[in-house]
């Protein structure tokens, strides 16, 4: 009869601490107690999902009930002791396992303390591993507070958890404990790599390295993601035949779309989108690519290359998003494709509210913050209120203490000179808010007020109620027409206005 198939993530489980990825502090730790014998009466080990809890309760139980002696190490898998080979298969009479969420009364807990009272059969320990301990219920968690306390010294538990914030602080307290992380990218790759090779199965690094970004750190389910790769690949994992078959938007068509967005080309930007949701791309799928993609064009634009944030390396990413795009527009890009994510579950058309987003990534880099916005109208507003010869209220506070400090000619210079300077600094303002760009809004009814003297609050008026000193400085000794030809020309230096 043919050998059962095993899984992956069976048949590669660690066997040993040395074998646990990416838990280093974990497996320090231990083994060290272990080689001190410092074996405490109970563990609690909380992490996420497939990092390796479970496997590490039953190289820590194996440990305990090695023949070979009590050592850090338990057997390997060849050589392998009775204890340890039974333990391994789940056959062990002092190796409990017990599943938190289907055994989480007290009665349940009840039979665990009537057991506890007999030794041991065939190793020095008996230990329970209970996982998802968080599951238990209340009285069952009251229920073993005094055995878990004070055991029998031959009594280890073990508990492992995915939710740490459910455990009362009463078993906490009672518990060694050890917070699993998760796996690190280049961990788990190298990993699926070594298998791959072991397996005789061919791999292009893109491929695994897309598996291993796609399992979030957890080593499960990057085994069984594999697996599932695998049975559709005929031994030759390929990138571009996982994008085929699982619905993946690669890194190809999002840079076309990132494209055709930087040049504002809104039509060829459509046509990639409805060609990619034609390949089977799901619209979810599409907004997640699109965010990560635009989220690494971030990074890069901050200085960031490290290819486990990025998802891919940097010189693959399209150059003219880069060129086109600045932080502060690549962040608008951010906010706008998540807002979507959340919105597309409740929306009459999910297809509509991403084509609502293509379109206004397609005119991204005309698009102006409200911080750039405010400091334009700020600096406008300055060139407004500098006609040629005028002073700023602060530069004739200056003039005037110097007017009084100094004496004839000498005052006439200093004066002359504040003038001058306040000239220079409004042409230097001018040039350095000349921005290209152009939007809908439009400031210029507001800008039209000004010209014609309306009443304006501002803080640059006296306390007495006088008109603003810079809408009278307008006014002075210009026409009406002289006065809109001037908003003209502040309007157009202003990024996102349109001139009426």
């Amino acid at each position: 009869m043919a050998a059962r198939y095993e899984v992956t993530a069976t048949k590669y489980r660690p066997k040993t601490f040395d074998e646990l990825a990416g838990q280093e502090f974990v497996v320090s730790t231990i083994k060290n107690s272990l080689k001190n014998g410092h074996v405490a009466n109970a563990y609690l080990f909380s992490g996420p999902r497939g990092c390796g809890k479970t496997s590490a309760a039953r190289i820590l139980a194996r440990s305990l009930n090695c023949e070979k002696g009590h050592e850090a190490e338990p057997c390997g898998a060849e050589d392998a002791c009775d204890n340890c080979r039974a333990i391994s298969q789940g056959s062990s009479m002092d190796v409990i396992e017990i599943d938190g969420a289907s055994n989480n009364s007290v009665n349940d807990v009840r039979q665990i303390k009537d057991e506890v009272l007999f030794p041991p059969q065939a190793g020095r320990y008996k230990v329970y591993i209970i996982d998802e301990v968080h599951m238990l219920s209340s009285g069952a968690f009251n229920a073993l507070l005094k055995t878990i306390e004070e055991p029998p010294p031959y009594i280890c538990f073990i508990f492992a958890t995915t939710e740490l914030h459910k455990v009362p602080a009463t078993i906490k307290s009672r518990c060694q404990q050890f917070n699993f992380r998760l796996i690190p990218v280049e961990t788990i790759q190298e990993i699926l790599k070594k298998i791959c090779g072991d397996s005789g199965i061919k791999a292009e690094n893109d491929a695994l390295f897309w598996i291993a970004r796609e399992s979030t750190g957890s080593m499960r389910d990057a085994l069984t993601l594999l697996d599932q790769v695998i049975s559709f690949s005929g031994g030759n994992i390929r990138s571009e035949l996982i994008r085929e078959k699982l619905g993946i938007a690669g890194l190809e068509k999002l840079n076309a779309l990132a494209d055709a967005c930087a040049l504002n080309d809104a039509p060829s930007a459509f046509a990639i989108t409805d060609e990619i949701l034609s390949s089977g791309v799901d619209i979810e799928r599409l907004i997640i690519d699109l965010t990560g993609y635009y989220r690494s064009l971030l990074l890069i634009k901050n200085g960031i290359v490290k290819e486990s944030l990025l998802g891919y390396r940097p010189e693959l990413f399209s150059a003219k998003p880069l060129e086109t795009l600045d932080s502060i527009r690549l962040e608008q890009a951010m906010d706008l494709l998540l807002a979507c994510y959340r919105d597309v579950r409740y929306s009459v058309s999910p297809r509509f509210d991403l084509e609502n987003v293509i379109s206004k990534l397609a005119w991204l880099s005309k698009w102006v913050s409200p911080v750039e916005m405010k400091e334009a109208i700020n600096n406008a507003r300055d060139v407004l209120t500098l006609p040629a010869g005028s002073v700023r209220p602060a530069e004739q506070q200056r003039s005037s203490g110097a007017q009084n400090s100094a004496k004839g000619a000498g005052a006439a210079a200093s004066n002359q000179s504040a003038v001058s300077r306040n000239d220079q600094t409004a042409a230097d303002i001018a040039d350095n808010i000349k921005l290209s760009s152009k939007g809908s809004f439009s400031l210029s009814n507001a800008f039209d007020l000004i010209s014609k003297g309306a009443a304006v609050d501002d803080p640059l008026s006296d306390d007495d109620g006088e008109a603003p000193m810079w809408e009278s400085e307008i006014k002075k000794d210009k026409t009406e027409t002289e006065n809109h030809v001037q908003v003209e020309q502040v309007l157009s230096m202003i990024p996102g206005t349109v001139v009426s």
